[in-house]
């Protein structure tokens, strides 16, 4: 090991020219540091469908200037033999506000150092010029017909994080085996080439392009397109607050109010503009629910504004909280505005739509462990649902395929608070979902609903979806592995649980080996993956529970959720079955104390 270890750190001080991680790889080597340096070189950043995350710093196995050339030296490689036509195409490479002043690393730099490698190769990039939401990316890429994007970003990861994600010339992310392709080429690829560290040689080079005008005007263009009530926009006295957590999504999101003849939103001052440091968040993850919007409940209660949008820091989520006549806030659940937002946009097509025979190439899609609402809004309305595997890759890639068919890809979303609005964008975008969200709400305020009463009448008519999900830390692989095969060996050997506790089990889908009961010859029908594990049980009851690893964190996380029949019945019978069912599965399924798992900190 010892070996390797001086090999990489040989090869680095031969390869890196940023003075501040060379420096710093120099200390540890005289520290003689070996933790350091292990943590540092023990093992490449791996490139997956997602791209690149991970901390930035010094060594391969961080995020810094010389990782960045070898990755975009490498997915350059990989394009050139994809495309034949790459040097009349080209790239678009964006970046969010992230840095970290002691690597000299940041978003900015490394997207900088990316449009040099294409640069130095014939090849055009479009590089904006400012930071934008991740959203431009993917938009960029379908609307200039592109050969791939790159967006510089870690989204609403912790401050010290920063990452690649890479988008394909579809305008969607990435899917495998395009992620092993890449990581090869990058292998292939490591020495840097004679101009990569001589990001002087883009200023003013003719194959270098400014997307940010043109480009940004034209997404505002084609966002109007899902204004559907700008004469009520206009008289609205709904008043919105808005917060980018010191993100991206401020300039934008007030843009696009502007677009939409709403009265822009009010900004939390603290946190609307770009601050990597992100002071006043202990993470930037709207997800995270209320210790992100603590500045945001404040400002609304002072102003008197009823709903608030709060955008992760770049832009690609939303999330949504709502005053209650109790005086509470109420954060709506990723499934909640999914619901929202995928019954809006179905009757705000359905009245421009009156044909019926248009339904049958209308789509909606959501991932397998968000909440099924689309789907009973499906079959009562008579348009097409389909579910894909987590992560809006898949979303994005069937919803291209579907587009390409001549259907109507109406809506997308995922349970972590990301919305396909508009299918232009073929990616979740948190600066049209924003807007289309605060249309929906100064639409309902005309009938006096508010987006509460709006979501309840959803689930008296297509029925009542209530959802849970958490997870459970586990940092040891083998742990995990050991967990997820006594569940496939349950009551011996290749026998699966029948029961849960109390709750008996009516089906079972394995999309780690690709077992599925419920189809005739019990193979699944979405792809499988073996590297990744992922076991959803039915249960009689209604009920259905999805246990599954985490691609990017050391969690097994779950996600549960009990359907009812449409008509009126007790929402709180319903919460508290679901609750019994959970406990359930973590008592006998999670079992934590036998594998010695971490409970999520409430």
């Amino acid at each position: 090991m010892d070996a390797r270890l001086d090999q990489e750190t040989a090869q680095w001080l031969r390869w890196d020219k940023n003075p501040l991680t060379l420096e710093s790889v120099k200390q540890l080597i005289a520290e003689g540091n070996k933790e350091e340096l292990q943590k540092c070189f023990g093992s490449r950043m791996e490139f997956g469908t997602a791209g690149l995350r991970a901390a930035m710093g010094a060594g391969i196995a961080r995020m810094n200037d010389l990782t960045i050339i070898q990755t975009t030296q490498g997915f350059c490689r990989y394009l050139e033999r994809q495309f034949s036509d790459l040097k009349q195409r080209g790239v678009v490479i964006s970046f969010d506000a992230r840095a970290h002043p002691a690597s000299g690393g940041s978003s900015r730099r490394f997207a900088r150092l990316a449009a040099t490698t294409f640069i130095t190769q014939g090849i055009p990039v479009y590089l904006f010029s400012d930071i934008t939401p991740t959203p431009l990316v993917p938009y960029t890429v379908s609307h200039l017909k592109l050969c791939a994007g790159i967006m510089v970003t870690a989204s609403h990861n912790p401050k010290q994080d920063n990452g690649y994600k890479v988008y394909w010339d579809n305008g969607a992310q990435i899917t495998p085996p395009h992620d092993k392709g890449i990581s090869q080429a990058i292998e292939d690829n490591l020495e840097p080439w004679p101009q990569a560290w001589d990001d002087s040689v883009i200023n003013g080079s003719p194959l270098l392009h400014d997307p940010s005008a043109s480009v940004t005007k034209d997404y505002y263009e084609d966002l109007k397109k899902y204004c559907f009530h700008r004469s009520v926009n206009r008289e609205s006295k709904v008043k919105f607050v808005h917060t980018s957590v010191h993100g991206v999504g401020h300039t934008f999101v007030q843009s696009a109010f502007r677009a939409f003849d709403l009265v822009p939103p009010e900004a939390v001052p603290e946190q609307k503009d770009p601050d990597p440091a992100f002071p006043t968040v202990k993470y930037p993850n709207p997800e995270e629910g209320k210790g992100v919007l603590t500045l945001s409940f404040a400002l609304a209660d002072k102003i008197k504004a009823k709903v608030i949008l709060a955008n992760d820091p770049d832009a690609d989520r939303l999330a949504v909280a709502e005053k209650q006549d109790s005086g509470e806030w109420r954060v709506f659940s990723g499934n909640e505005l999914g619901a929202l937002l995928g019954w809006w946009l179905f009757t705000s097509w359905k009245e421009k739509n009156q044909d019926p025979s248009a339904l049958k190439d209308i789509y909606m899609l959501s991932s397998t462990v968000s909440s099924k609402i689309l789907r009973a809004i499906a079959l009562k309305e008579g348009f097409h649902f389909e579910e894909t595997l987590t992560g809006f890759k898949w979303m994005g890639n069937r919803a291209k395929q579907l587009i390409d068919q001549g259907k109507n890809v109406l809506f997308a979303f995922e349970e972590a608070i990301g919305y396909m609005c508009c299918p232009f964008v073929l990616d979740k975008d948190g600066v049209s979902a924003a807007v289309i969200s605060a249309e929906m709400a100064s639409f309902l305020a005309t009938k006096n609903l508010s987006l509460s009463q709006q979501l309840k009448a959803i689930y008296v008519e297509y029925g009542y979806h209530i959802t849970k999900a958490s997870y459970f830390i586990c940092h040891d692989q083998d742990t995990i592995k050991k967990l997820f095969e006594n569940l496939r060996n349950y009551d011996g050997k290749n026998n699966y649980p029948k029961t849960c506790g109390r709750f008996e089990i009516s089906g079972i889908r394995d999309l780690t080996t690709g077992y599925d009961d419920s189809q005739p010859d019990k193979k699944a029908v979405l792809p499988t993956s073996k590297s990744s594990q992922m076991i959803t049980f039915t249960f009689a009851n209604g009920g259905v529970a999805t246990m599954r690893t985490s691609g990017t964190e050391p969690k097994i996380k779950y996600y549960s959720e009990l359907c009812a029949p449409p008509g009126d019945c007790d929402p709180e019978q319903l919460k508290k079955e679901l609750n019994e069912l959970v406990t359930a599965i973590e008592e006998h399924f999670f079992q934590p104390q036998k594998y010695n798992l971490q409970a999520k900190a409430e």
